[in-house]
């Protein structure tokens, strides 16, 4: 069916002054060579660069809304990088794995050897290497939190039940570990990788 552009009359008929009888696409890309300057491809091109930004602030929200992605860890003792773990998402439940191991002291060198393995831990992690270990697991969503679940520390072999919050646009987690009661523990902030 071909595509008609018509000037503006008083009556409402306009004359027709472009026709295209190729596909839709095509005749755009053609009306908007031919209206190059004018009002009409300056409002299309406006519309279309705000859907884009809307389109693409929308899809990065919507990544920063859960925990699931990559992160480095921080020492809460040291303030210096430990880990990086990627979080992800299994049927509704959230579960940690470590992808790389960083700063180690020599201490832990000394332990836990290269690549370094849970020498601390206890069961079917004893001497496994961190490197690949899932640390938490069964993490569900609770209203604004993701609770419920487990994480491991591997320097010290001990698990506890841990609480995550999204902080600072979903750029940082808090990642609260705790035996008993949420308020008695101790916590680490987290940062989102790209």
């Amino acid at each position: 069916m071909p595509v008609e552009a018509r000037s503006p009359a008083g009556n409402g008929e306009g004359q027709v002054f472009a026709q295209c009888s190729l596909t839709l696409p095509r005749c755009l890309v053609s009306l908007a060579v031919l209206f190059r300057t004018g009002d009409i491809m300056k409002r299309l091109i406006r519309t279309a660069a705000v859907a884009g930004l809307l389109l693409g602030s929308g899809a990065a929200l919507a990544a920063n809304d859960s925990p699931v992605g990559t992160w480095k860890t921080i020492d809460d003792e040291t303030g210096k990088p430990r880990s990086i773990i990627e979080i992800t998402d299994h049927n509704g439940e959230l579960q940690a794995v470590v992808k790389e191991v960083l700063n180690a002291t020599q201490a832990e060198i000394a332990r836990d050897g290269v690549p370094p393995k849970c020498t601390q831990c206890d069961g079917d992690r004893k001497n496994q290497p961190i490197i690949g270990m899932t640390i938490m697991w069964g993490v569900k969503k609770d209203g604004d939190v993701w609770d419920g679940g487990r994480i491991l520390d591997p320097a010290k072999g001990s698990t506890y039940k841990v609480k995550l919050s999204l902080t600072d646009g979903g750029q940082k987690l808090d990642v609260h570990g705790y035996i008993g009661f949420s308020l008695l523990g101790r916590s680490q902030i987290w940062v989102r990788q790209e």
